[in-house]
């Protein structure tokens, strides 16, 4: 897909909101990007397009949030999942898929444990306060036009 360029939080809002209209149950993206990059406010922007009012934080802490909507939205940031604790050990599979959207921040640190269709999703620092976003369906994931 070709990369979008977002110019400020404001859009990268409205890009969730859109993203969200074209997500079903069971879909799983993966969020690539440094700190500060955007992931959150992607996610923030999801979450609006999905109905969701309940504020949007990043997991850091406590790795895992469900969000009531339809479908209900599960935002895992990995960031701190590390020191031999594995996604599985963390209890974190059973809530990936299933009749959710599943959002995960920093997937490399569990990889291996993630479903083979998916959308990955690259979130880059441009020039000043820009951001390059890149959209990539893996393992037969749907286009998702834009």
């Amino acid at each position: 897909m070709t990369p979008i360029c977002i110019c400020c939080e404001k859009e990268m809002l409205v890009l969730g909101t859109s993203l969200a209209a074209r997500l079903l149950s069971g879909d799983v993206l993966l969020l690539y990007g440094e700190l500060g990059a955007g992931k959150t406010v992607l996610t923030r922007g999801i979450a609006r397009g999905m109905n969701i009012s309940e504020p949007i934080l990043s997991p850091t802490f406590t790795l895992f949030h469900r969000y009531e909507g339809e479908p209900p939205l599960h935002h895992f940031d990995l960031y701190r999942l590390c020191g031999g604790q594995s996604f599985d050990e963390a209890g974190l599979s059973e809530h990936i898929g299933g009749d959710a959207v599943s959002i995960i921040e920093w997937p490399e640190r569990c990889i291996n444990a993630l479903p083979a269709k998916h959308l990955k999703i690259y979130i880059q620092y441009g020039e000043e306060e820009s951001r390059t976003v890149t959209i990539v369906p893996h393992g037969g994931f749907r286009e998702i036009p834009l």
